[in-house]
């Protein structure tokens, strides 16, 4: 079989993998013009010419309750993944996030065909479910890591894998400046304060509210604060408007629709709900309160559960709390706020220690060596 007829199948469950999936499939055109991709993905990844066989949309549930309503959904894909295996096998197939759907088909794959398999941006076993790293070892011939603290527990574990950076770095490729001019042109150049409620309906509802008692404690101290909300996901839209147009400090804040690019280009600090955006908010040097709420029986579970030491990705990838976190009870109003106004003094020294993720995660290129990889799979077997 010649180069320019491989057939890759990549699996993305959720926008996040699909948006890196993007990335993958046209490092993969590139280094191999004319191959084939299909798979589970979304829209990212139809324009760079991938063909989804399964619309993500569809897969994209979250908590336990929608992952429940959704049981037959998913059960759907399977089977279909599992005809076109059949049908129309590939070369390899790259899982990307998702892991309870992704192991589980990563094993049936094991069990039935001689095909390779790569994982990119692997299971959070580093958070919990540790368990998953014995299943990994099975089902996987290789997998691509995006965080260094990754590295020794998957050499711990003998499983075959590689440090391949973080695809995050290729989308914000240079740190800003410390100092940037022009960044409030049209805000003036009073303090703006950006609002990030995570990408979630349920994290939205427990950390907006919050969020915007906070803009009215810290608009009491400093009147002329501008607060600006992220609505980075449309289908959350309409959600944000409707609790920010009945919370009486909504007046003060103004709602800035997609890429949260927009909002840590004028933002001289943020309130974050945990999750990827704030590592984005590192990588654009952007001081940044991480702040997470969730029920008091998840919350007990996770104390239980979950190993890693910070829920920060930017300040597991230090190593130290770069960006202040505040949990649970913690993610008080109140508590923001004064954390808000210890930081306002020392922006600058919040910058500069931000400078040390981007070290940290090391060179652009992570789908190309990625794609790399894969194809050397291919050439393996």
């Amino acid at each position: 079989m010649s180069e320019g007829n491989r057939h890759i199948m990549i699996l993305a469950g959720e926008p996040s993998g699909d948006f890196h999936g993007a990335a993958l499939v046209r490092a993969l055109k590139q280094l191999c013009p004319g191959i084939r991709i299909t798979g589970i993905g979304g829209k990212a990844m139809a324009e760079q010419g991938a063909d989804m066989f399964f619309p993500i949309e569809k897969l994209s549930a979250m908590g336990l309750v929608q992952v429940i309503k959704q049981l037959c959904t998913i059960k759907q894909a399977f089977s279909l993944v599992k005809r076109r295996l059949k049908t129309d096998p590939p070369d390899a197939v790259v899982l990307i996030d998702y892991p309870g759907f992704n192991l589980k088909t990563a094993g049936f794959i094991k069990q039935h065909y001689d095909i390779p398999v790569c994982y990119y941006i692997a299971p959070k076993v580093w958070a919990w479910n540790a368990g998953r790293l014995d299943t990994i070892a099975k089902v996987t011939d290789h997998v691509a890591l995006i965080f260094p603290f990754e590295i020794p527990i998957y050499k711990a574990k003998k499983i075959s894998s590689t440090y391949v950076g973080n695809p995050l770095v290729d989308e914000y490729p240079q740190s800003p400046p410390v100092l940037i001019e022009d960044n409030k042109k049209d805000l003036g150049e009073d303090l703006v304060i950006g609002m990030l409620p995570g990408s979630r309906s349920a994290e939205i509802d427990k950390l907006l509210p919050v969020m915007l008692a906070t803009a009215g404690i810290v608009a009491k101290k400093i009147p002329d604060s501008k607060f600006l909300i992220s609505s980075g996901i449309q289908q959350h839209e309409e959600r944000i408007k409707h609790i920010v147009f009945h919370h009486p400090n909504g007046g003060l804040c103004r709602i800035v629709t997609g890429r949260p690019k927009q909002i840590f280009d004028r933002a001289d600090i943020l309130i974050a709900a945990s999750g990827t955006v704030t590592l984005e908010a590192a990588l654009n040097l952007v001081p940044t309160v991480i702040i997470y709420k969730m029920s008091g029986v998840a919350y007990r579970l996770a104390q239980l559960l979950v190993k890693a030491k910070y829920i920060g990705l930017a300040n597991l990838i230090v190593g130290r709390q770069v960006m202040p976190e505040l949990i649970q009870d913690n993610a008080n109003a109140e508590t923001i706020s004064e954390t808000v106004f210890s930081m306002i003094p020392e922006l600058e020294d919040h910058k500069q220690q931000l400078r040390q993720v981007r070290r940290r995660l090391g060179f652009p290129g992570a789908p190309k060596r990625t794609a790399a990889i894969i194809l050397n799979l291919i050439h393996k077997y």
